[in-house]
């Protein structure tokens, strides 16, 4: 069986519990050297066999999880973070389905939720932004029709780049064309939840020379938005006027259907 495993953000101890199990149970283990934090692999058996992907191909990291499951052996493709975000793993799915070979999926705690935790913010917050963007700047890789960075900026609710530290000047113009003040609220995080994580509060005007100026090119996710600066704001989930399913409001005034939902 393969089992693509999200290896969470960072830290080693954030992977899940089922993540963190089948990698100590696991005969061969293929993990994203370049990204994955190797503390995880002292967890593996002393007989399990490591691949680092960083130098494979697609066709190689196939070929490895093919020899071991016509070998009965468990197999683990250990991913950064949450392999559905950016974890190029569908391609690998479409191979492993070509060649009959069973595989499941296991999710992980995504860095762009490790940054959110390194900062203290939540990206959703009553009133100010009740949407989160995850998008990444143009480069070699292109956008989809209707996916630039300008359009999508248009909507000025909370937004998140990956893969964009390196392409900060050009993040910065479209984020700027797209609406988003100068002024608007921004953040670089690098290697969140690692030891060495470091935070950069800046805004969009600011984007690509606070990066000149902390050497940010990559390791980082941008954070932007109203919500990461905003504080003393209140749901109505746990206000004691407001009625839902599970508590009756204190003031019947304020306890009309009429009111949103939490």
């Amino acid at each position: 069986m393969i089992h693509f495993v999200g290896a969470g953000p960072g830290a080693a101890d954030l992977i899940t519990l089922r993540g963190a199990r089948l990698l100590e149970e696991a005969d061969v283990v293929v993990y994203a050297g370049s990204l994955v934090n190797p503390e995880l692999l002292d967890a593996c058996k002393p007989d399990c066999t490591v691949y680092d992907s960083s130098t494979m191909t697609l066709g190689q990291i196939v070929d490895v999880m093919e020899r071991a499951s016509q070998a009965g052996m468990e197999c683990v493709r250990l991913h950064t973070g949450d392999p559905a975000l950016y974890g190029a793993h569908r391609e690998q799915m479409d191979a492993l389905d070509a060649r009959g070979i069973p595989y499941d999926v296991v999710p992980g705690v995504s860095s762009l939720f490790g940054a959110a935790a390194a900062m203290r913010v939540e990206l959703t917050v009553p009133q100010v932004s009740q949407s989160l963007v995850v998008t990444r700047v143009e480069g070699r890789t292109p956008m989809p029709e209707g996916e630039r960075l300008r359009d999508l900026a248009s909507h000025s609710c909370t937004m998140a780049l990956f893969l964009s530290a390196g392409l900060l000047d050009r993040a910065q113009e479209e984020l700027l064309a797209g609406g988003y003040e100068p002024d608007t609220p921004a953040a670089l995080v690098v290697r969140a939840t690692w030891p060495d994580e470091a935070v950069y509060q800046c805004t969009v005007g600011t984007l690509h020379s606070c990066a000149n100026e902390h050497r940010v090119t990559k390791t980082a996710l941008v954070l932007v938005g109203d919500a990461l600066a905003t504080h003393g704001m209140r749901s109505l989930l746990y206000d004691a006027t407001f009625t839902h399913e599970y508590r009756t409001a204190t003031s019947s005034h304020a306890a009309g259907g009429d009111a949103p939902c939490a």
